[in-house]
């Protein structure tokens, strides 16, 4: 069986806030690690029928990289459930939720200023 590896370093600050993360995987064409400022990273559990889920994100990370990032990953789910399952029409109700999401983001932030 081939094998691959992909590394997290997630630098903390005193009160255990994350500071930095950065990551690399083994077939990455980049030979150093890559800077990041929020993940979400989910594994299934078979044996308790369970999502296991870490998420972690910089106290630099901005509220509006946040929304993007959010819709950006609603967006990659759903190309991925399609791809899964072929039920396109549960795709395209989760990316019509992504875009109806990040648009009531947008009205908050024009709201606020």
């Amino acid at each position: 069986m081939n094998k691959k590896n992909i590394q997290i370093q997630v630098g903390l600050d005193e009160n255990k806030v994350p500071e930095s993360i950065e990551w690399s995987a083994t077939d990455n064409k980049e030979d150093r690690l890559i800077k990041a400022k929020a993940m979400m990273i989910s594994f299934w559990d078979p044996a308790e029928k369970a999502a296991l889920r870490i998420d972690l994100w910089t106290k630099d990370m901005m509220v509006d990289e946040m929304a993007d990032f959010f819709f950006q990953t609603m967006m990659t789910m759903a190309d991925t459930y399609a791809r899964a399952t072929q039920y396109r029409d549960q795709a395209d109700e989760l990316r019509a939720f992504a875009k109806e999401f990040f648009k009531k983001f947008q009205e908050k932030q024009q709201a606020e200023s």
